[in-house]
């Protein structure tokens, strides 16, 4: 089969034949419909973020496809099945997935990272662990409810626990973002989004910001929040980016007992005011990934039309322009892009 494959950082991916693999007993093969390209594979190709499976490597965990193989003892499902899966499954034993934090598994695995992933013709997969694609939604666009949706789904409902009514502010307005708006529009809240590219903020408007804010033209973006709230500031706020300066904007914005919440990723320290934080009863709130739980309940919010999933796609590659697709990324052109094998 052909994939493109990551063998060091700072170099491009390499198209390849590679062995089709077979599935063990309780794996399934599938046929990839769509990998979406996501920033944490530019962690590994731009940024010397290490794999945990050492190169060469397949890269890619934004995945929907059919099953187009069964291994020995798989009974659940049939070939021809259209299925989505998760980017992150956990072992089901250690003590986070038996009190249903699967996400944080002790033992996860992350696929494009602990084992080859999406961008190929073809993959494994436990069996266990994949989900059923209702038809209703498109097979190759769904690929991105994998990690972009449910990313956003599990901060905003599980983390950030926000409600009908609460006021929300969400920095950074790429794939995460504009994810975590929708997400938190569709419960109910008041998004304020921030951006620094006025095109990202007419996209916020589009999947359910109720206000922008361009942080270039504002002398305070805080300030600013508080005007929009009635002076208090946001009962939450998720900063997207993973960068030092803006999670300490996304913190200012907050009013007393607020919820901050980092959903992008960095490798920096991270400075807040402390005092702030015991003085105010702040909460400081990590979220990775998702539930396994969660995904129905995703992929039922976008087959009713509750969250947009098609649109998120604004491109999409055949797997040897997958270059092409990263540097669309790192211009950041359009939302989202999905490699096609």
């Amino acid at each position: 089969m052909k994939a493109a494959v990551f063998h060091a950082a700072h170099q491009p991916l390499a198209i390849e034949e590679i062995p089709t693999p077979a599935p063990s007993a309780g794996e399934v093969l599938v046929k990839v419909a769509g990998c979406g390209v996501c920033h944490t594979d530019l962690h590994y190709i731009d940024h010397d973020v290490p794999t945990f499976k050492k190169p060469p490597l397949v890269l890619g965990h934004e995945v929907s496809g059919t099953i187009a193989g069964l291994g020995a003892g798989v009974t659940q499902w049939k070939e021809g099945a259209r299925v989505l899966l998760p980017a992150v499954y956990g072992c089901g034993q250690c003590a986070m997935c038996r009190t249903g934090r699967e996400n944080i598994c002790e033992k996860m695995v992350m696929f494009g990272n602990n084992a080859d992933g999406g961008y190929a013709e073809y993959m494994l997969a436990p069996a266990k662990d994949v989900i059923a694609l209702p038809d209703e939604l498109p097979l190759v666009e769904s690929s991105v409810i994998a990690d972009a949706v449910t990313t956003p789904y599990h901060a905003v409902v599980n983390r950030g626990r926000v409600k009908p009514g609460d006021s929300v502010v969400v920095v950074g307005c790429g794939g995460i973002g504009l994810n975590l708006i929708q997400v938190a529009a569709a419960v109910g809240a008041r998004v304020i989004a921030v951006d620094i590219i006025a095109s990202k903020l007419d996209w916020a408007k589009k999947f359910g910001a109720q206000a922008t804010i361009n942080a270039k033209e504002v002398e305070r973006v805080d300030k600013e929040v508080r005007k929009l709230t009635g002076g208090g500031g946001a009962d939450i706020g998720f900063e997207a980016i993973g960068n030092p300066a803006t999670q300490a904007q996304t913190f200012a914005c907050l009013r007393a007992g607020g919820r901050f919440v980092a959903v992008g990723y960095s490798d920096k320290p991270m400075t807040l005011d402390s005092g702030r934080v015991m003085y105010r009863e702040m909460e400081i709130v990590g979220s990775l990934g998702c539930r396994a739980v969660d995904y129905p309940r995703v992929l039922e919010l976008a087959r009713q039309g509750r969250i947009k999933v098609k649109e998120l796609v604004t491109a999409q590659f055949p797997l040897d322009q997958i270059n092409a697709a990263f540097d669309t990324l790192r211009a950041g052109e359009g939302i989202r892009s999905v490699i096609v094998p």
